[in-house]
């Protein structure tokens, strides 16, 4: 059994780190900005909860202190915290380095480095701090979730408009499965590389359209599906397919069947 140290092990991914690594036996302890309370749905019982930011270095040697991989779950979406997000990729490092931790496992955003777009730009400098590392690293990159989509049409839905993105598809994938491929990396020992990048993805590739009629008939929901442009580099990213990789299949949970187990909270 493995000892691991999740930054970012209370978010959306991460907190499913935490409790499948639980699952199997693992130690684990978490390094997040807030320890969440016992009891809320970002609290796993048997993990340890330590207090850091990888922005100041605070509390990231503590988190680290007899941990044999590091995983990396953090965000930055926005302002302040994507600005630094790349560097807290570098200060993590840093103290895994001096803590002796043995490999560290980043995950990403599938073709992050194809895109202008500001948040895959700072996933994309994160895989250089990755790259760079005096640890052996592995960045798993991941294709958009499932709840990504689901909370656009929601959102469309509440004006009685569900909007899809012309020429768009989707090969999205379970947070779920993205914690399994995760935590299968930090535990593959056959890694002879220093540095390696793999990309995971959902198991069926749809377009925008159909995974609106599939949340429809879901929920339930009222409202008109409309088709959108969708400007700017993120449109482009997506038009061109950048984020698809049906040769690549790696998830086992649908769109449809996330849907189904979801029906009473969507």
């Amino acid at each position: 059994m493995a000892t691991m140290c999740v930054a970012g092990g209370t978010g959306h991914v991460g907190r499913e780190v935490v409790r499948l690594a639980l699952a199997t036996g693992h130690k684990v302890s978490v390094l997040s900005r807030h320890v969440p309370p016992v009891g809320s749905p970002q609290y796993h019982d048997g993990a340890t909860y330590v207090a850091g930011d990888v922005t100041t270095g605070n509390g990231l040697s503590d988190a680290m202190a007899g941990a044999d991989v590091v995983i990396d779950c953090l965000e930055g979406q926005f302002g302040k915290a994507q600005k630094q997000f790349a560097d807290g990729g570098g200060r993590l490092l840093a103290a895994a380095h001096l803590a002796g931790v043995r490999k560290a496992v980043a995950l990403s955003i599938i073709n992050c480095d194809l895109s202008s777009y500001a948040y895959y730009a700072s996933k994309a400098a994160k895989e250089r701090k990755y790259a760079g590392s005096p640890l052996q690293t592995e960045v798993v990159r991941a294709t958009q979730f499932h709840g990504l989509v689901a909370t656009i049409f929601a959102a469309g839905a509440k004006v009685r408009l569900i909007p899809t993105f012309k020429g768009v598809s989707f090969q999205s994938i379970s947070p779920v499965d993205v914690a399994s491929a995760v935590i299968q990396a930090a535990l593959d020992d056959s890694q002879r590389e220093r540095h390696r990048v793999v990309t995971i993805a959902g198991p069926q590739a749809l377009t925008m359209r159909e995974m609106a009629e599939s949340w429809k008939s879901a929920t339930g929901a009222r409202g008109r599906i409309v088709q959108l442009p969708l400007p700017g580099p993120m449109g482009d990213f997506l038009r061109a397919g950048h984020n698809l990789t049906p040769e690549q299949p790696y998830g086992q949970e649908t769109f449809v069947s996330w849907l189904e187990k979801r029906r009473e909270s969507l």
